[in-house]
């Protein structure tokens, strides 16, 4: 026995079978409008019934919108990064979804604004989330001047620039004066790419530290672009050389490569020399000893971008008012 297929309606109808005019449908649906609470209510029974669902492609041609939301990524980030972007990308879809839009991510290579001239052109887009900030990005600038609106995650010194971040600057310098108040006075800094904003940030937070303890930095305990383990090893014999009594790692994939190096050179933690990480991840928190930490929310990151982008697109997110918040995580390791 073959199964009756089930009819999809559409307003016209549900119109038709109510006995009313396709405005009257449309006003019982988006809640606006005057019609009597009576006729509301018969509308809305017909279409729990009946199982109606509103064409997004109809309602996006009416009101001149895709429901689509492109987000940027970074072709060129590695494997630890995976977990930020994926926590940051399960907030940006959560948010999305539940005003009925959807995500379309784009790869994005360097300084290639090819894909996004595409979008554009192509208008698959109502509005465009850019996941790493980066320091004078061609594609930011390339942003600037087309008429699609976006959102940056990650800091800007642009006033122009629409962004959300975690407040990195601000935890940096927390962490930071924690330790100086421990009593350490020789902190090294292992910092990571130069070209991302979050680096000046968090660095900025540690010499903001320093300055209001009146504690002098030693130059030559600062290393940059420590992003791979050579970097990293070098910075660490270096960093002991001058006597360090502390390190703060501005993430956890340089704190990982740090112990490691302190492993092979049989340099114990915390007896030897503490370490905390400006940012925090399961492997510092379950590495022997645990590792002290600041705690970000990555998932509510990625939803307050997308509500500050929906927010631009004229719907009325409530999480676009929240802040974003973090804890510094005490542990073994600066004890």
């Amino acid at each position: 026995m073959e199964t009756e297929e089930k009819k999809i309606y559409t307003i016209e109808d549900i119109a038709r079978e109510l006995g009313v005019s396709k405005t009257t449908v449309s006003r019982a649906i988006s809640g606006k409008g005057r019609i009597s609470q009576a006729t509301r209510d018969r509308v809305r029974a017909f279409i729990k019934e009946h199982d109606y669902r509103p064409n997004v492609v109809a309602k996006g041609l009416a009101q001149r919108k895709t429901y689509n939301i492109a987000l940027l990524m970074p072709k060129d980030y590695v494997a630890t990064e995976f977990l930020f972007f994926k926590d940051c990308m399960n907030g940006i879809c959560e948010m999305a979804s539940s005003y009925e839009y959807d995500i379309i991510i784009s790869m994005i290579d360097g300084a290639d604004v090819s894909q996004i001239q595409r979008l554009e052109a192509n208008r698959k887009v109502d509005g465009i989330i850019v996941s790493r900030a980066v320091v004078s990005s061609k594609v930011q600038k390339y942003l600037k001047n087309c008429k699609e609106p976006y959102i940056l995650i990650g800091p800007s010194s642009d006033p122009e620039v629409p962004f959300v971040d975690n407040k990195n600057q601000e935890a940096g310098k927390e962490l930071t004066s924690i330790m100086l108040m421990k009593g350490f006075r020789n902190l090294a800094l292992l910092g990571g790419n130069q070209s991302y904003n979050v680096t000046g940030s968090r660095y900025q937070g540690f010499l903001e530290a320093h300055e209001e303890m009146g504690v002098s930095v030693n130059e030559n305990l600062i290393f940059m672009d420590t992003d791979n383990q050579a970097a990293v090893s070098d910075a660490v014999k270096r960093l002991l050389e001058e006597g360090a009594d502390g390190i703060v790692c501005m993430d956890d994939v340089i704190c990982s490569m740090c112990l490691s190096s302190l492993r092979e050179k049989k340099i114990s933690v915390p007896a030897e020399i503490k370490i905390a990480s400006m940012y925090d991840s399961k492997n510092l928190e379950y590495n022997n000893p645990p590792i002290t930490s600041i705690r970000f929310d990555t998932v509510r990151l990625g939803k307050m971008a997308c509500a500050k982008l929906l927010n631009i697109l004229g719907e009325k997110p409530l999480e676009d008012t929240l802040t974003l918040n973090y804890q510094v995580m005490l542990r073994e390791s600066t004890q």
